[in-house]
């Protein structure tokens, strides 16, 4: 099959023939249909984030069900799905307490090929490593039964690649991890895929007042289409002033959806007293970030968000029942459709900040 492997950090994939196995007992063969790039590709392409390499890079991903190995019950050839990277194992006291993307993936559940195993992925003697247990920058994929959602499959795979992963983590910040009350203020700083989906979980949760924040314009501009009240340009100096200004003395509510050091630190400084501040994005590896103790006592919290708290078996059947409804907007998110041989645009155009995502296509 062909695919897009990471050999050398801060290099581009390499489109390689590379051979997949079958699939052992409760592993599922799937062809990929759609393939969206998203910005923690990115982060392990750049180094900011560690692998063994090579890698096939890749998990925000809708298929086809073509083969299933021995105990799999839930899928058949011929089902849609959507992969996810919140593999759960169903036992352990993370799954049982309602917090599956926390999941503890104890080894002896049997979530893994082990040493002993035949490699999922190779090239000639040489194994291929699996990412985030997906890899979907390749045409098939051999994953384990629960890293998958069986979905609606009259809804085009574009749209379901994404709410693989930005739809899910943007719109569960903001439902389930945040569980922000109708009636409040909100902010969210970065306006790409992940961005805009928590724009839209705020609409969709009846905020008053939301507050989009970018330094592209074009991505404020679709800020408000996707339900966003205000607006702020990042590139002023005076950001945090000037929502704080805007929401009269600060959110109810603020959402980092890029992960850096400056927009952690602000996405914090701009909650009002008794707020809090979700950081959405990934925050490189090693990077510290800086809070005014003072804000402490006046109950301001700051929290992270793994995938949006989700229960990716119950909660993207939802997501996607809102988009057929028309109260989520996914179409809009796909800036533009692309073959896998030109992955390497995808992450290039990723890098200028225009575009909200690209979408690898294999038909």
């Amino acid at each position: 099959m062909k695919a897009a492997v990471l050999r050398e950090i801060n290099q581009p994939l390499s489109i390689e023939n590379v051979s997949i196995d079958s699939p052992k007992p409760s592993e599922v063969l799937v062809q990929t249909k759609a393939s969206g790039v998203c910005r923690s590709d990115l982060h392990y392409i750049e180094g900011s984030y560690s692998h063994d390499l090579p890698v096939i890079l890749g998990h925000e991903v809708a298929g086809v069900v073509i083969e299933v190995g021995n105990n799999v019950s839930y899928l058949s050839p011929g089902d849609t799905v959507v992969g996810c990277i919140s593999i759960f194992c169903g036992r352990c006291e993370r799954c049982l307490g309602g917090r599956p993307a926390l999941c503890l993936r104890d080894p002896i559940w049997g979530l893994l090929r082990t040493a002993e195993d035949r490699p999922k992925l190779y090239k000639g003697n040489e194994t291929i490593n699996q990412f985030l247990r997906l890899s979907s920058f390749a045409e098939m994929m051999l994953v384990h039964e629960n890293a998958l959602v069986k979905v609606d499959p009259e809804v085009p795979f574009e749209q379901l690649a994404l709410v693989g992963c930005g739809v899910t983590t943007g719109l569960g910040a903001v439902l389930k991890t945040a569980q922000i009350e109708a009636g409040s203020t909100v902010a969210v700083i970065g306006c790409g895929g992940v961005g805009l989906s928590a724009i839209q979980g705020a609409r969709i949760a009846g905020a008053l007042r939301i507050i989009a924040i970018d330094t592209v314009g074009s991505k404020l501009e679709m800020a408000i289409a996707h339900g966003a009240t205000d607006t702020v340009s990042a590139l002023s100096n005076n950001v945090v002033e000037e929502v704080i200004e805007m929401s009269n003395g600060g959110v109810d509510y603020s959402f980092d959806a890029l992960g850096i050091k400056v927009t952690a630190e602000q996405s914090y400084d701009i909650i009002r007293p008794g707020g809090t501040a979700t950081i959405v994005g990934l925050i490189p590896e090693g990077v510290k970030i800086e809070l005014d103790g003072a804000g402490f006592i006046d109950e301001k919290r700051i929290q992270g968000s793994c995938m949006g708290s989700n229960q990716f078996r119950t909660d993207m059947p939802r997501y996607i029942e809102l988009y057929k409804q028309g109260r989520l907007k996914i179409d809009s998110l796909v800036s533009q459709r692309l073959k896998i041989d030109e992955i390497n645009k995808a992450l290039e155009d990723m890098k200028t900040g225009e575009i909200a995502r690209s979408v690898i296509v294999f038909d």
